[in-house]
């Protein structure tokens, strides 16, 4: 069911006054307070009140307040800051700028996974099935992402056939018939966010914590969940380069949903190299699949005698594992922590996950036949390696100068991703390589395009003669 809040942004006529016998009491007219003054306010660290934050909201939506006045907000936000309540009047009044989408209909437990970002990160591809699955209905709409990062949306298009615009009609139906769906966000859904998030890309706000908040819970209270699991990045590959600041934005998110009355888990995990083996589309698609068909599990695999990785999807593994914990816990399909381990293991090991993954491409319309033999997916014509210009350990990644480069690779004018090209064999931090050895493999079909992107990857890796110090994948879990 679909409630549908817009009306409120249109100029409607007022009813005609009624004479009554007795004296009418005209109702008090307030003044609005002006733009400037409500500028001024928060630049001075003063708090809206929820009648000042739905102005707000709803003179944007009317584009009543002027682009420089919207800018000279946000800046005073960014550097002020919100207090809780203010975010939690924010991200409603920027859910109820749109249609609020009720699946009470489905009745299973609503689960949502977001994350802030992630270059090379398949998680939601293969939770959105291992949680359905699990009897879990996985809402599961993108909206914008980081502009260097391919969304998902864009990844599942990489099967033929698939279908990722939706009505909100045909949105609930695929929940309901599957459980799970990886579909673009309607545009009905939080309009709101969606021009203040244009917004915040050109001034440079995109890092404020209230306003990732707010964006997120709006969208995703509006497409029906009922609890949320976040996956904060930080690292070079997010555009949260600080650790206590992920910190921060995870504890600040799960704050404000339960004052929303949602239930909320946020993990702060770290994007300093890309996640898994490959970065592209077609590409991860594969993994994606070869990791729902692994026998193994979800278990780390064991290391070599010298502390060397041996499993290139290790983090892949890790990050899916304790995600997927968080999920089924939420929804009260697994209790204790031991029960939720061997859930979500389960569920890989005997195939339900592919099996429920399968079931989504087919509902959305791809070709099914292509997740059963990925070897269908298109090759790239030429394959290159990046050269080690030394001997010694990988001592860091930059996974967003990875991402700047695979994009410069892929995208082509139409905006549409090349599926074929992107980056496999991806050497990670820790591992030792010599001289001439690969640290990426390069998959192209345009030399000029692979020519364009080889400064970003030979920038993203630095080498240094001692193992570094290893960093743990997931730095801290906030409930």
């Amino acid at each position: 069911m679909v409630y549908s809040m817009k009306r409120r942004f249109f100029n409607l006529k007022p009813k005609p006054r009624i004479d009554m016998p007795e004296k009418t009491i005209e109702p008090k007219r307030t003044l609005k307070p002006s733009f400037a003054y409500l500028i001024e306010k928060k630049r001075e660290g003063g708090e809206f009140t929820n009648e000042e934050i739905r102005q707000i909201v709803d003179s944007i939506m009317n584009r009543e307040m002027p682009d420089a006045q919207q800018a000279a907000l946000f800046m005073a936000i960014f550097f002020q800051q919100m207090s809780a309540q203010e975010m939690a009047d924010y991200a409603d009044e920027m859910k109820l700028s749109g249609d609020v989408i009720e699946l009470e209909h489905i009745h299973h437990p609503k689960v949502s996974k977001v994350s802030t970002g992630g270059v090379g990160d398949k998680t939601s591809l293969v939770l959105a099935a291992l949680g359905a699955a699990a009897g879990v209905v996985m809402p599961g709409m993108n909206g914008k992402d980081e502009d260097f990062v391919i969304p998902t949306v864009t990844k599942l298009s990489s099967i033929p056939g698939v279908k990722v615009k939706y009505s909100i009609k045909d949105y609930e139906n695929l929940l309901a018939k599957t459980g799970c769906a990886i579909v673009e966000q309607c545009p009905e859904i939080a309009p709101a966010d969606d021009l203040i998030y244009t917004l915040r890309q050109s001034t440079a706000t995109i890092p404020s914590i209230p306003l990732i908040t707010g964006s997120i819970l709006s969208k995703k209270l509006a497409e029906g969940c009922e609890s949320l699991v976040v996956d904060v990045k930080w690292g070079k590959g997010s555009f949260i380069h600080d650790r206590e600041q992920a910190k921060q934005l995870a504890r600040t998110i799960t704050r404000v949903a339960r004052s929303l009355n949602r239930h909320s888990v946020a993990l702060v995990t770290d994007i300093n190299q890309p996640i898994g083996n490959c970065v592209g589309t077609a590409l991860e698609i594969r993994e994606a699949v070869a990791l729902l068909n692994d026998e193994k599990g979800l278990e780390p695999q064991p290391r070599g005698p010298n502390g060397e990785i041996l499993d290139p999807l290790f983090d892949l593994r890790e990050l899916v594992l304790k995600l997927g914990m968080e999920i089924v816990r939420l929804a009260g399909v697994a209790g204790s922590t031991l029960s939720a381990r061997q859930t979500v293991n389960k569920l890989v090991k005997d195939g339900s996950a592919f099996k429920k993954f399968r079931e989504m491409v087919i509902a959305q319309g791809g070709k099914v036949d292509w997740i059963d033999n990925p070897d269908k997916f298109p090759k790239a014509q030429y394959v290159r390696k990046l050269p080690a210009p030394k001997r010694g350990y990988v001592h860091t990644i930059d996974a967003g100068k990875i991402a700047r480069g695979v994009q410069v690779l892929a995208a082509g004018k139409d905006g549409k991703y090349d599926p074929a090209v992107g980056i496999t064999e991806i050497r990670k931090v820790g591992t030792q390589v010599k001289q001439g050895e690969p640290l990426i493999m390069i998959h192209y079909n345009d030399e000029a395009r692979m020519e364009a992107s080889l400064q970003y990857f030979r920038d993203a890796y630095r080498l240094a003669p001692k193992r570094p110090k290893e960093e743990p994948l997931v730095v801290e879990r906030v409930a």
